[in-house]
């Protein structure tokens, strides 16, 4: 019974709001409601919302946070010579710009954590994308691609969990599926070559010949303001009211480079984990706020600006939680996962990595990652040494399908909600985009795997 409920509340939630039916908020707390008042948890729902929520609470602290802090830093012009920069590389080519955006999030990757990987790449690259006129979906697409290929290093979710699980080493599991990654990490370039190929070209049809996309181009207005700083209008952005025109002060030199630095040590302590990343966002981003915007109108007036993507963003996680929680408390997920492991025929044991690899990613739209690597992955481990495969090779294939590419696409995944949120696009939207690029990824990496023996077939 709690496995059906289960795997009916996953389907319905995919099913409302990949059509539309009903936002992913409402979806995301009612839907669990209605199953567990459905299975007869009524008198204990309140303690599994209770703690779906404590366990989203420092995710969504450190993401209220960390918006915050990233939008300061864009309206303070940060990230604007890299803009300059990408634009300048990419002489107004979408295509040239989707490479880019790939480029930049495997590098950004490398810390290992997906949210702040989105943080920053979303919020600098987005406006290069508004100058352009592309759509967010491209930028939220490909940044799924790169965070989802780079989350597999040893330090990233997917291999910590496995190897925990499993108590198995990072020899045991990341050391043998890096050529493979190293297949996906080229995937990855080619998927944003063929995709900001076809933006080029919708572009193209939008426009006409010989025309160029100008949507979010500055008004051509300046003004001279004492000290001879040029201030410039520009056009307003999402959420201002009618006929607002926002206006931009270059900031000092030294206000730069003090941002710069201060960015820099924050990323630096995230990677290093200095202190609890909810902490580390809270100290950085008072500390911007001060020296940036020392009154009390400036920091009131930068928080009334940036208030309601706080609210979009956190209020998706806290839903999640309270999503995550019911499905644990009422023993869903643990329900179906053995009924999961149940439908594999014995003829396919033999293949159980590949299929491990295979199934992961859609899978991970099903299971949280906790309760994938924790609940499933360890029954498949066991069914797999029954059939005399090594454990250790279905460590890895999990960790190629269920969140190197599934995560960034999961609406059980906090991070997804980031990605989203801050590209301005909505998820069934983005699941439809990527989900056949991301599978693709998949496929590759398993091939990959495969071929160099990391996996057997």
């Amino acid at each position: 019974m709690p496995a059906a409920l289960g795997f009916a509340t996953i389907a319905m939630f995919l099913l409302l709001t990949m059509t539309k039916r009903v936002s992913v908020l409402v979806a995301l707390v009612v839907l669990p409601v209605l199953a567990a008042l459905a299975g007869g948890f009524a008198g204990e729902l309140g303690g599994m919302v209770l703690d779906g929520l404590s366990k989203v609470a420092p995710t969504g602290i450190m993401i209220a946070f960390a918006v915050l802090y990233f939008s300061l830093m864009v309206d303070a012009g940060l990230f604007d010579p890299l803009i300059r920069g990408l634009l300048r590389l990419a002489k107004g080519d979408p295509m040239r710009v989707t490479v880019a955006t790939a480029v930049l999030t495997l590098c950004v990757a490398l810390d290992g954590d997906g949210a702040s990987t989105f943080l920053i790449t979303v919020s600098a690259l987005l406006p290069v994308y508004r100058k352009l006129g592309m759509s967010p979906l491209v930028l939220s697409g490909v940044v799924c691609l790169g965070a989802g290929v780079m989350n597999m290093i040893p330090w990233g979710g997917p291999t910590v969990r496995a190897m925990a699980a499993l108590k198995l080493e990072s020899s045991d599991v990341f050391t043998p599926v890096l050529p493979a990654m190293g297949f996906g990490i080229v995937w990855v370039l080619v998927a944003s070559w063929l995709i900001g190929r076809r933006e080029r070209q919708r572009l193209g049809a939008l426009t006409g010949p010989g025309e160029e996309a100008t949507a979010g181009e500055p008004v051509p207005a300046t003004a001279s303001v004492p000290g001879d700083e040029t201030v410039r209008a520009t056009a307003p952005a999402p959420g201002d009211g009618p006929g607002a025109v926002r206006v931009e002060v270059p900031a000092p030199r030294w206000l730069t480079l003090f941002n710069l630095l201060l960015t820099v040590v924050l990323v630096v302590a995230l990677i290093l984990e200095v202190m609890p990343l909810p902490v580390l966002f809270v100290l950085g981003f008072a500390v911007a706020l001060l020296v940036n915007h020392p009154t009390w109108e400036q920091q009131q007036a930068l928080l009334d600006r940036h208030a309601k993507n706080v609210v979009l963003v956190t209020t998706m996680i806290f839903a999640a939680g309270v999503f995550t929680g019911v499905l644990t408390g009422t023993g869903m997920i643990d329900d179906m996962a053995e009924a999961l492991v149940s439908v594999i025929p014995d003829s396919l044991g033999g293949h159980l990595p590949v299929l491990v690899a295979v199934t992961g990613m859609p899978l991970s739209l099903v299971f949280t990652p906790d309760a994938y690597y924790f609940g499933v992955l360890p029954v498949l481990a066991e069914t797999a040494h029954g059939f005399g495969t090594d454990p250790a090779e279905v460590a890895r294939a999990a960790v190629l399908g269920q969140m190197t590419t599934g995560f960034p696409l999961s609406p059980l995944t906090a991070a997804t909600f980031i990605l989203v949120g801050m590209s301005g696009v909505q998820l069934g939207e983005h699941q439809r985009f990527i989900f056949r690029w991301a599978f693709a990824t998949t496929l590759v990496m398993t091939a990959g795997a495969v071929l160099t023996g990391a996996l057997s077939l």
